[in-house]
């Protein structure tokens, strides 16, 4: 249905280009955006019924539209901008944190024959999108002309960089497994008769959760969230930032999150592979539902941490990104190697 809708409206010449681009945007953007909203409200009711509290419950049902009334909040704030800021880069980093977290869902599979992009080198695109992130960061520190909020930044780089070195690491076990940068052909590679038996998470199960762990302290999040240490450092990198921009940041953090649990679920578990043997009959159909499924398990977990572990320190993460997370990855990049080439692992196959 995508490539007769493709093929259509590139039959209208530079005018359908543009519309199938601009159609390609909204894709990606619309759901993300909604994604975000929800997730936050779900958030703001997990942590209530951890700390035994309401969370939201008076704008809307069930408090559903506390979100959306916070965002039109933010929207109609005035956009105050330090007197010896730099003022283009002040504007510009919240964007260029922004398109990266967004670019990234472009290739990510929802289905069998269900992505915006099918490209062959999607892992690399993957690694590229979510390694520029950091330069928004870096630009909103140094633009905002302060100390707190520069500090905050480097920082925030310093954990983003450590922890980037240990995800790409782990990408690499599932690319000897996969034996393809598909990121589609790195979900059919876990098919079997076995369900979740057949899927990565268990020949590569340190690389599964240095992944995960490492997406947690990329997206600085608790207990990783040392750029945002309120009692040292006010809030970070975006301290100076108000209104809209505040606003873009947020919505990337929370994109960002929701994108490391999409990408856990199909790089380990299987993306939309059904959990259950193939001969369990509906239970062992596969579906996007299953990949939702998984991926709303991962966005549970971001809110549990937060909710149920303290602070680490900065000497603290930065010894387990570097002395702990990227030792034990390229052991089992070798590890990985070696399961593969005497044939205990193949292709969708795990013993």
């Amino acid at each position: 249905m995508i490539a007769m809708l493709h093929d259509f409206l590139l039959g209208y010449g530079a005018i359908g280009l543009v519309v199938w681009l601009v159609l390609c945007i909204l894709a990606i953007a619309v759901p993300v955006i909604l994604a975000v909203a929800f997730y936050v409200w779900w958030e703001r009711k997990v942590l209530g019924w951890m700390h035994v509290r309401m969370g939201p419950n008076s704008v809307g049902p069930a408090g559903l539209l506390q979100t959306f009334a916070d965002v039109f909040k933010l929207l109609l704030k005035e956009l105050l901008v330090p007197k010896k800021s730099s003022r283009l880069l002040f504007v510009l980093a919240p964007l260029l944190a922004l398109v990266p977290a967004f670019a990234a869902w472009a290739v990510v599979p929802f289905d069998d024959k269900l992505v915006l992009a099918d490209v062959n080198a999607g892992l690399l695109y993957l690694l590229a999108m979510t390694s520029m992130g950091v330069y928004g960061i870096i630009l909103a520190g140094w633009a905002s002309n302060s100390k707190y909020a520069f500090l905050g930044a480097m920082r925030s780089a310093a954990q983003v960089v450590s922890y980037e070195v240990a995800m790409g690491l782990a990408l690499v076990g599932v690319l000897i497994c996969a034996g393809s940068l598909n990121l589609s052909d790195i979900v059919r590679a876990q098919g079997g008769p076995h369900g979740l038996l057949d899927w990565f998470w268990l020949p590569l199960l340190p690389l599964f959760v240095i992944y995960f762990v490492s997406g947690v302290a990329e997206t600085n999040r608790a207990p990783f969230d040392m750029a945002e240490g309120e009692s040292e450092i006010v809030a970070g990198f975006h301290v100076e930032y108000s209104g809209a921009p505040f606003a873009v940041f947020f919505l990337t953090e929370y994109a960002n999150m929701i994108l490391i649990s999409f990408l856990a679920s199909v790089l380990f578990l299987g993306g939309w592979l059904s959990p259950f043997p193939e001969s369990w009959s509906v239970l062992g159909v596969p579906g996007w539902w299953w990949l939702f499924a998984k991926a709303f398990i991962f966005a549970f977990f971001y809110l549990w941490f937060r909710a149920a572990f303290p602070r680490y320190r900065y000497d603290q993460i930065m010894r387990l990104g570097w002395k702990v997370f990227i030792p034990i990855a390229l052991v089992w990049i070798f590890v990985a190697g070696c399961l593969v080439y005497f044939g205990v692992v193949g292709q969708g196959v795990s013993a």
